[in-house]
Order: structure tokens, then C-alpha cells, then sequence
């Protein structure tokens, strides 16, 4: 009998409120807390901020700050994926620079039309993810060791390739228009109709599997949360920027290499060897996973996201100069994904940490430059913010592991 009534499924199936609460509390004690503090932390930053100063919850200022974590949260995807490995890449912030100039030059300087422009420096952030990933994987260097050099180098190569010009202006609309679009609103009520149709299809067809494969699939109360909670979240959030702007071109292509790349570290098997990897290197190799292979991929992909972000940053400030892609551009894009969820030691998170990593830096950034507070000040509690996610991670895990000896 009390094998049975430990058993965490039958909680898990225990109908009601009650049982919903059970469920939760039981993931939190056993470390399986999923995206909890950083939603709980966002719900705090924004009832802080609306309180000190009126416009932070205005749909201008959402817009604004919808734009503003379009080119990080884009990068910091790329930082996810390097991180599932239990790895680390340093280079995306200079990466993320260089290639929005090798656009911008080509662009400008050469001619070259804006589009082709965009994918030539999308493709040199691709050769240079590559390069470093053969160099770790070849010679087995330590990621953070090429990847520091990375961020030395390539910064230097950002000079040379601007010259003596230092700031490339941007007029082509092909660039611009990457952030500079917003969407109608009924344009943009489609967008949202369609992500809540997706969204709906997917937990029907997650849960189908789960119930085919003999496995809990929670409790109603639960589902219903999570239908009404993302639903009314994706409609809430298309109403609020309608009321601004309308919805930015930049957030789609964000949540496109969102739901694209959880897509893959979730429904395919090379996903499933990311994972493996970050887990346990060698039991992968002994599996039969390419280990090497999955690495050099992931580095490469790394790479191309901040070419993606960067050029992205670049049609939101209309330019590319010699301060493109430094400063803190590669500590917050590493930062949102562990203050989204993604462990620092490999083989657990997702990609919506990014995206979620990115909501609660940007956030604070936006509402401390509405106080018109000190960068000083910014830095200290972006710190202090990772400090507990990290700390967050490690409580986490040792939950895991007291559970798994149980």
C-alpha cells in the first residue's frame, strides 16, 4: 500500500485543485520546477516597475521592449543549444558583430543588394561556427578557450572589415525593414489565432502519445491552466501591441527560431543526441552518437543565430559600427538562457528559456531606464538576477539527484 500511494503518477492522476498543488509541489521538492521562477519573476518585475513609474505596462513601451530582446533572445537560442552540450560559447557577441558588418559593407560600400547582403553574413557566421568547432573537436581544446580567443579575434577582424569608416548607415530596406515592420492588427490577430491553433494541436497530439505510451498525462485542472494560461497569454500580448505599434516583424522571426529549434532538440533524433551528449559524452560515443559531429553542428549553429541576431540589432539601430556586438551583448545572451532555465551543466533546459532568459533581462533593463537609473545599478542586479538563477539550478539539481537515490 504505500508503494502505491508514493507512486508520483497516481498524485499526479489525483483529480481536483488538490491534486493539482500536489503535483506541482511534488516537481518543486524533487527539483523539477520547469519555468516557474523565471514566470514568477516576471509577474514581480513588472508590478515593481509599473509601481515606480506608470508607462512600464504601456503597449508603446512593450513594443519598445519587444524590440529591444529581439537580437539577444535570437543569439541567446544559439547560446541554449551550446549550453545543452555543457558547454560555452563566448564568441556569439562578437560573432553577432562582425557578421552584421560583413552585411553592412557589402551592403553600403560594394553594392550588393540588401537581401543577399543579409544571407552572406548570415553564411560567414555559419563558416566561423564552424571553424571553431572543428578547432575544439579536432584538437580538443576547451570550448571557452577558442571561444575567448574567438571573442579577441573576431572583434579585431569587425575593425579591419569597417576600416576607416567606423559607423556603416543602413537605408536598404531589405535591412531595415527586419525591425522596422509592424503588422496590422489584423494581420496580427491572425498570427495569434494561428500560434493558439498550433499550440492547442500540439498538446493534443503530446498528450495522445503519452496516453498510447501508457504514461500520466496530468490532471484536467492542469490542462485547462495551461490552456487558458498560454492561449490568453499569446491573445493578451497581440491585443497590447495592436494597441501600440502593432506586432513587430522582429518578435515573429524570434519566436520562428523558437518554436523552430525546440522543434528539433525535441522531436527529432539529432535533438535527442544534443541532450545525450550534454548528459554524459561518453555514454553517447558508447550509444553510437557522433559526438564530434553533434558538437561541430552546434557550434556552427551557435554562430549562425548571433550572425542572425546581430544583423537584426543592426536594422533596429539603423547602423554598424566599431562598438557592434560588444560591451555586454555576449553576457546577456548567456545570461538569459540560465536565468530562462537551461543548467550550466549540460543535458537539461529548452529552448523557450531564451525567449523567456531574454523577457526578464530586457524587462529590467527597460524599467531601469525609465527610472533613469545608473548603469552601474543595471549591472549590479542583472548580476544579482543571474547569481539566483544559478543558484536556482544548483538547488535544483541536487533535488534531482536526492530523488534519483530515492
Amino acid at each position: 500500500m504505500s508503494a502505491i500511494a508514493g507512486d508520483p503518477r497516481l498524485i499526479a492522476d489525483r483529480p481536483g485543485l488538490a491534486g493539482t498543488l500536489e503535483g506541482v509541489w511534488r516537481r518543486v521538492s524533487q527539483g523539477e520546477i520547469g519555468s516557474l521562477p523565471v514566470v514568477a519573476a516576471l509577474i514581480l518585475i513588472a508590478i515593481v516597475f509599473q509601481s515606480l513609474n506608470p508607462n512600464f505596462l504601456t503597449p508603446r513601451n512593450l513594443t519598445n521592449l519587444v524590440l529591444q530582446i529581439a537580437a539577444m533572445g535570437t543569439i541567446s537560442v544559439g547560446v541554449v543549444l551550446v549550453l545543452l552540450l555543457g558547454e560555452i560559447d563566448l564568441s556569439v557577441g562578437a560573432v553577432s558583430g562582425l557578421c552584421a558588418a560583413v552585411m553592412a559593407v557589402l551592403n553600403v560600400k560594394a553594392g550588393l543588394p540588401g537581401a543577399l547582403a543579409v544571407g552572406v553574413g548570415v553564411l560567414a557566421g555559419a563558416g566561423i561556427g564552424f571553424l571553431q568547432g572543428v578547432w575544439i573537436t579536432r584538437f580538443r581544446v576547451p570550448s571557452f578557450v577558442v571561444t575567448l580567443a574567438g571573442l579577441l579575434g573576431w572583434q579585431g577582424l569587425l575593425l579591419w572589415v569597417l576600416g576607416d569608416t567606423g559607423t556603416v548607415n543602413l537605408t536598404d530596406p531589405a535591412i531595415t525593414n527586419l525591425a522596422g515592420i509592424f503588422l496590422g492588427p489584423r494581420l496580427g490577430w491572425f498570427v495569434g489565432l494561428a500560434a493558439v491553433a498550433v499550440f492547442l494541436a500540439s498538446l493534443s497530439r503530446a498528450r495522445r502519445r503519452r496516453v498510447a505510451a501508457g504514461l500520466g498525462v496530468g490532471t484536467t485542472g492542469a490542462l485547462v491552466a495551461r490552456i487558458v494560461l498560454v492561449g490568453g497569454g499569446i491573445l493578451l500580448a497581440i491585443a497590447v501591441l495592436d494597441a501600440g505599434r502593432g506586432v513587430p516583424l522582429a518578435m515573429l522571426i524570434l519566436l520562428g527560431f523558437v518554436v523552430a529549434f525546440d522543434w528539433v532538440t525535441t522531436r527529432t533524433g539529432w535533438g535527442r543526441h544534443v541532450f545525450a551528449v550534454g548528459g554524459n559524452a561518453e555514454a553517447a560515443r558508447r550509444a553510437g552518437v557522433a559526438v564530434d559531429r553533434v558538437r561541430v553542428l552546434v557550434f556552427t549553429l551557435s554562430a549562425t543565430l548571433a550572425a542572425c541576431g546581430g544583423i537584426l540589432a543592426a536594422s533596429r539601430l539603423l547602423a554598424v559600427n566599431q562598438s557592434s556586438g560588444s560591451g555586454d551583448v555576449v553576457l546577456n545572451a548567456i545570461a538569459a538562457a540560465v536565468i530562462g532555465g537551461t543548467s550550466l551543466f549540460g543535458g537539461r533546459g529548452t529552448i523557450w528559456s531564451a525567449l523567456l532568459g531574454a523577457l526578464v533581462i530586457g524587462s529590467i533593463s527597460n524599467g531601469m531606464d525609465l527610472l533613469a537609473l545608473a548603469s552601474s545599478v543595471k549591472f549590479m542586479i542583472t548580476g544579482g538576477v543571474l547569481l539566483a538563477a544559478v543558484t536556482i539550478d544548483a538547488v535544483s539539481r541536487r533535488g534531482r539527484q536526492a530523488a534519483g537515490r530515492a
